[in-house]
């Protein structure tokens, strides 16, 4: 898992916060000082949470559940977009659907909408359709993309939420907070770092800011993917190899059983060849071997005393 270094944050501007009258009390512990009416925020407490959140992420990644990227401002919309997209992972960049997470079901209907649309465009009847309909569908499944395309593949509700700016995500805060879903976000020094479960102190700002940690973060959940992946290919493994030497052992008996009866065929032939000539041999030996008892007999003419 990649590690990030004091001066990389101190040169993407992390440090800077809000002017002093504008800063959150909870925010005090991550408060360095204060420097012409701006805060600045202590980058050792950031790297250390960052390195927690880091952690967190890459477990819910091993596990294979989703994240879900929330970022709707005008410095963040364009870059999460474009790192997320290529984790394949959800995320929310345009203005965030109230109910997205309370009422999801409501907005997986949504998404099965945009899906018939598409296979009512690319059937046939779409020509019969008049112009004033088709266009009537285009609109739609345009205004369906931009809100819900980015969560299409979104089947269940995410594993965990990352919040770019908690106080313009309130409403997505609100949510997965009620839902009790794990919440990551950047948190400024007029935010209240309490209500989120991996805060990062760091400049909500800022787009090198911005960007910096998104991809601290996703470089943590490619490494979890990754690790997922080699876990399973070496059960995958295992597995073939247990199924292999049962094979090989039961192969084994089969060929043992084979040759015992081989044995006992073979043993059972020559008992049968010589069976005959023992026989005879064992008649002639006693024949020839023992001498016959002569006989005697008494002489004639003599008596008995």
């Amino acid at each position: 898992m990649p590690k990030t270094t004091f001066n990389e944050l101190l040169d993407a501007g992390v440090h800077f916060g809000h002017l002093k009258r504008k800063w959150n009390p909870s925010m005090a512990p991550y408060i360095f000082m204060e420097r012409n009416g701006i805060h600045i925020i202590d980058l050792y407490k950031t790297m250390a949470k960052i390195d927690e959140a880091a952690a967190a992420m890459k477990q819910i990644a091993k596990s294979g559940k989703k994240i879900l990227f929330v970022a709707t401002k005008k410095q963040a919309k364009e870059l999460v977009a474009e790192k997320v997209k290529r984790m394949n992972m959800p995320y929310m960049t345009e203005r965030w659907p109230g109910g997205m997470l309370t009422n999801f079901a409501t907005i997986r209907k949504a998404v099965r909408k945009m899906t018939s649309i598409d296979k009512l465009m690319s059937s046939p009847s779409y020509d019969n359709l008049s112009k004033k309909e088709r266009l009537t569908l285009t609109r739609e499944r345009a205004k369906l993309e931009k809100n819900l395309g980015s969560i299409a593949d979104l089947n269940r509700l995410p594993a965990a939420l990352f919040i770019v700016d908690i106080l313009k995500e309130h409403i997505a805060l609100a949510e997965a907070r009620k839902l009790n879903i794990p919440t990551f976000a950047i948190v400024d020094t007029n935010s209240d770092p309490r209500l989120v479960d991996f805060p990062i102190p760091a400049n909500d700002d800022a787009s090198k800011s911005i960007a910096l940690i998104v991809d601290i973060m996703l470089s943590a959940i490619e490494d979890g993917m990754i690790e997922r992946k080699l876990d399973r290919d070496k059960k995958a493994a295992e597995d073939d190899m247990e199924d292999g030497g049962d094979d090989d052992f039961d192969s084994r008996l089969d060929h043992d059983d084979e040759d015992e009866d081989a044995i006992k065929v073979i043993r059972k032939d020559i008992m049968d060849t010589k069976a005959p000539k023992l026989k005879g041999s064992d008649e002639g030996e006693t024949d020839s071997g023992k001498p016959q008892r002569k006989r005697i007999t008494k002489p004639a003419g003599r008596s008995k005393r």
